[in-house]
């Protein structure tokens, strides 16, 4: 495939991703309050990211490897499964396809009688944060480990299913059953970023404190990313 289309659909798959994992959070996560049986919860918002990943992957990944994250391009460049030279532009297209997507979000959530971001409240627009902004008051370095393993080992799952010798075309469903249990794992730590992009792509919209925040949700996830596709590299080595 030709750099254009490839780029394309980065971004339309982190768009997709953005737009389905965090409208879930914003729209249908407390849908009528707390206590109501229609809002989905914790359970479906992960399941939600999951599913995005599936049909993302489904769609776009014959064309671009479907990445959708800039810690999953790292980790794949470490792990020696991706160019250098395509590193930076599969990031800038996939932080462009999220922050599109966190702008229509707001558009369509402000369409809502009252609706109001308060930046001071843990998981305002479905953004991360720790401390005072960690749903669970987590703390700086518990965020910051908990975003490492947890991409490291998201990174692991991606390259062991996408191996030649791995069971053929299941691959998407095994990467989107493994984001579904890091939110489950992880939501309340930091309300889970393990991708910069999706992190970036509300943070501007959600306040000062979330965009202070925001370079944990950056060098973490990038971290965790290169330590996975090189614990991979090793591991998954005929040799």
């Amino acid at each position: 495939m030709s750099m254009g289309k490839r780029l394309s659909a980065e971004f339309l798959g982190t768009f997709w991703l953005v737009l389905g994992g965090c409208g879930s959070a914003v729209l249908a996560a407390k849908f009528g309050g707390d206590g109501n049986p229609l809002g989905i919860g914790f359970l479906g918002v992960a399941l939600a990211f999951g599913l995005t990943v599936v049909t993302g992957a489904y769609a776009f990944g014959h064309i671009s490897g479907a990445h959708f994250n800039p810690a999953v391009s790292v980790g794949l460049w470490a792990g020696g499964r991706f160019p250098t030279r395509d590193l930076v532009p599969y990031i800038i297209a996939q932080v462009a396809g999220g922050l599109l997507a966190g702008f229509i979000l707001l558009q369509i959530a402000s369409g809502a009688s009252g609706f109001a971001i308060d930046g001071s409240q843990a998981g305002a627009f479905a953004s991360n944060g720790y401390g005072a902004l960690s749903p669970g008051g987590y703390s700086v370095a518990a965020a910051f480990l908990c975003e490492v393993v947890l991409t490291a080992v998201f990174l692991i799952v991606i390259m062991g299913s996408t191996h030649g010798k791995a069971p053929a075309g299941f691959a998407p469903l095994a990467i989107g059953l493994s984001l579904t249990l890091i939110h489950l794992i992880s939501i309340p730590v930091t309300n889970t970023s393990v991708n910069p992009a999706r992190s970036t792509a509300v943070a501007f919209f959600a306040g000062s404190g979330a965009v202070s925040q925001l370079w944990l949700f950056w060098v973490a996830p990038l971290l965790g990313g290169a330590i996975g596709g090189i614990i991979y590299k090793w591991i998954g080595s005929d040799r």
